[in-house]
């Protein structure tokens, strides 16, 4: 992860609640009206009925709190906000506590269509949805235990099966491809891209997505499909440090795109 962003934190005051302005406001509810028909096109089940039951506003920025309280009667888990990038070993202990970092901050109109750092539209709208599935949260918990144990040289590994799933995965359902990723849901131009004939794609194997380098600033190249959610969850289950240990035997796969600013 990149360590550095062109955003500054939103700090929530005493009672933990962020004072977003009106221009903050509209960007999300822009945002949202934006994305609502996408979704519901090209989003996987999962995602759209996770996104129903957190009937988050439309109008404006929601509040952390107001999400962990669904999150926590479903799941367990809670919404921590943070700056808009934090190092791998505080992501994979806040995910092994069942908190998900969530940049506090929304993005500006100059990144409307685009933003290349999560901002809390990415955070929120992409990521939490899954997280009210018990098995999504599951999952998710797993890859953060699996990188508490982890060594800080792993910890690049380790997270490309968070990115090729959680992040921008795809899958198939009765037969027709849909997207599966927060990232995805969340972006205006990368959910078309991701369902074209443009990019290339995969089948879900662990050891090929640990292998495969990827860049945060650009759409993705290259999605892996899950032909049946189960798997993923499957691979919750799995040595995912052993899998490490294999990929790292087996090197990285060739990037699909330029090498300069790769980012893992």
């Amino acid at each position: 992860m990149a360590k550095t962003s062109a955003y500054a934190a939103k700090r929530p005051d005493s009672t933990g609640q962020i004072h977003y302005t009106e221009a903050e406001n509209a960007v999300w509810r822009d945002l949202y009206a934006q994305q609502a028909p996408n979704v519901a096109q090209h989003m996987a089940r999962p995602y759209l009925d996770g996104l129903a039951r957190l009937d988050l506003p439309r109008d404006r920025v929601p509040q952390a709190g107001e999400v962990s309280a669904v999150l926590r009667e479903l799941t367990g888990w809670r919404v921590e906000p943070v700056p808009a990038l934090i190092p791998f070993g505080r992501f994979f202990a806040l995910l092994a506590d069942r908190a998900f970092p969530a940049a506090s901050f929304i993005r500006s109109r100059e990144d409307f269509d685009y933003i290349k750092e999560p901002d809390i539209f990415h955070e929120i709208f992409g990521h939490t949805p899954l997280l009210t599935d018990p098995r999504f949260a599951a999952f998710t918990e797993a890859i953060g235990e699996a990188g508490l144990r982890a060594d800080p040289g792993d910890y690049a590994w380790i997270i490309r099966l968070y990115w090729f799933t959680i992040e921008f995965g795809l899958t198939r359902e009765a037969g027709r491809l849909k997207a599966l990723g927060s990232g995805l849901a969340s972006s205006p131009t990368e959910l078309p891209w991701s369902l074209s004939d443009e990019p290339e794609r995969r089948e879900f194997d662990v050891i090929d997505i640990l292998r495969t380098p990827y860049r945060i600033d650009i759409h993705q190249p290259l999605y892996y499909v899950l032909d049946d959610i189960d798997t993923l969850f499957a691979a919750a289950g799995r040595d995912l440090l052993a899998d490490v240990r294999k990929a790292q035997s087996l090197g990285l796969f060739a990037p699909l795109y330029p090498e300069a600013r790769a980012a893992s």
